[in-house]
């Protein structure tokens, strides 16, 4: 189930990247229309919805890689919060230091980190199981 999930996830990242980018906007940043997107950014999350995708049908090395990646990504978000809006900032914006953060960014990130790890430990779970 969490594969389907996971590939379905992928293929609508791949295709609309602009979105995905305006729903993380509309969700974390106070001042959008402030801020400029870096313009390889939308690629690089095509890109990444594919190899989710791909990962998600193959369910070998790849997936489990991308799984264990998710877990430590995860890991981060929920015990240090305040490092994603540095690496997010840099990594999606031409001037992160304009940007303003929704207040709430910080729970959000810890609720989805915590989620990321219980999904990687459960998948790794399965795993063992087989």
């Amino acid at each position: 189930m969490l594969r389907q999930f996971l590939g379905a996830l992928g293929v609508l990242t791949a295709l609309i990247p602009d979105r995905i980018v305006d729903v993380f906007e509309a969700i974390a940043v106070e001042n959008p229309e402030e801020n400029t997107v870096h313009s390889w950014f939308s690629p690089l999350i095509r890109v990444e919805g594919v190899v989710i995708t791909l990962a998600a049908l193959r369910d070998g090395r790849l997936y489990a890689w991308l799984m264990n990646v998710t877990g430590i990504f995860g890991a981060v978000l929920l015990f240090v919060p305040r490092l994603y809006e540095q690496i997010a900032g840099a990594l999606v914006y031409e001037n992160p230091e304009s940007v303003e953060w929704n207040e709430h960014l910080t729970d959000g990130v810890r609720v989805i980190g915590a989620v990321y790890v219980l999904l990687a430990l459960l998948d790794r779970r399965r795993r063992n199981r087989t």
